[in-house]
């Protein structure tokens, strides 16, 4: 971070409707080294803690990528201990202006440097990131290339594969003849979510195409599909391996559009502190069709971490407690099953697997 320009404000005002309880939401606009972010703040800093900092996946923005889920009643016990910072890609937030044209889009790579700048500006000591499709490759990258900023990370339908030239191809082919939402919604969503044509994907297409500048959408569209590679391997696959050093939390839906690079994703980090969290009936977006369950499994894996450690119950943790054989406590039996292993037997073997079907 050493030689980075100095920030500035250009933009600062409250989100009045989104105005919560005690949670204020500061809108703001900052400077970065590749061009304009902007981030909305919810809360304030919380002593030395991380900030929680969500980025979305292309064809979303923060608002209708992580609303549900942090709106969620349960949520609200996690975020009254942390300070939150959700960051739109350029160009992608809600009454964003059209991009001039001949404007050359950041790389993932670029997207990723944006943050730091965040990070200072805020004063943040270090986050703990939530990404979801392209905004989770974003915070991989982030965590690989600024490992001393990141102390945890929850990954949503991460790919970390760049595109093949028949998978580029097809993409262009498919632009000639479809619009730009139903290009990206097969991206978002499942299958089987996609040929019944639910309320959520009817809703999505609706806002998609509505909320979000075509033109601004179509550039990280196009920079997201020409992504490379993710470059990590697990320690001992390779010489000189890299590898996120943080612990990790994979999540996918069952039959989700991402679940075959997630798994791919779960190979090539550290299993001790890895956790792959399969979520069933819950389609491509986890954090809107299974709120509730995303975030029980989010407060154990900052548990994980040293945080919250006299949180109460979440109301599903309570409805499990009867199932339950085991003579520990709700909190610790779950905190170890959640974030890593508790046993050096088979370290470097296996990683850790939990299927959520409640």
């Amino acid at each position: 971070m050493a030689g980075m320009k100095e920030q500035q404000f250009i933009e600062e005002k409250p989100l009045l409707p989104e105005t919560r309880g005690q949670d204020t939401e500061m809108e703001h606009d900052i400077d970065t080294p590749y061009g304009m972010l902007h981030v909305v703040i919810r809360g304030a800093p919380k002593g030395n803690k991380p900030a929680i900092l969500t980025y979305h996946d292309v064809g979303l923005n923060h608002k209708l990528c992580f609303n549900t889920l942090f709106h969620n009643e349960d949520m609200r016990e996690i975020t009254k201990h942390f300070v939150v910072c959700h960051v739109d890609a350029p160009g992608q937030h809600i009454g964003a202006p059209q991009l001039p044209p001949g404007y050359q889009y950041p790389t993932m790579d670029q997207l990723a440097g944006m943050l730091p700048s965040v990070v200072q500006h805020f004063g943040f000591k270090s986050i703990v990131g939530i990404g979801v499709g392209a905004g989770a490759y974003i915070l991989a990258k982030f965590a690989l290339i600024f490992p001393d900023l990141v102390e945890g990370l929850v990954l949503l339908n991460i790919d970390p594969n760049g595109k093949g030239w028949i998978d580029w191809a097809a993409t262009k082919l498919s632009g000639l003849t479809s619009t730009l939402p139903d290009m990206v919604l097969p991206h978002l969503f499942s299958q089987e979510e996609l040929m019944n044509n639910t309320e959520l994907v009817q809703s999505y297409r609706q806002q998609i195409n509505n909320t979000i500048n075509q033109f601004n959408l179509q550039l990280f569209w196009n920079m997201y599909n020409s992504r490379r590679d993710l470059e990590m391997n697990r320690s001992g696959t390779v010489l000189n391996a890299k590898t996120l050093r943080c612990p990790v939390m994979l999540v996918v839906g069952d039959n989700a559009p991402a679940e075959e690079g997630v798994v791919e994703c779960n190979s090539k980090l550290d299993p001790t502190n890895t956790t792959f969290l399969k979520m069933a009936d819950s389609g491509g977006l986890p954090q809107i069709t299974q709120p509730g369950k995303l975030t029980e499994a989010f407060k154990y894996f900052l548990q994980g971490m040293g945080y919250m450690p006299s949180a109460s119950m979440t109301r599903l943790a309570r409805s499990r407690t009867a199932s339950l054989t085991s003579g520990g406590s709700m909190d610790g039996s779950r905190n170890r099953a959640c974030t890593h292993s508790d046993s050096s037997e088979g370290v470097g073997q296996v990683s850790h697997t939990m299927e959520v079907s409640c």
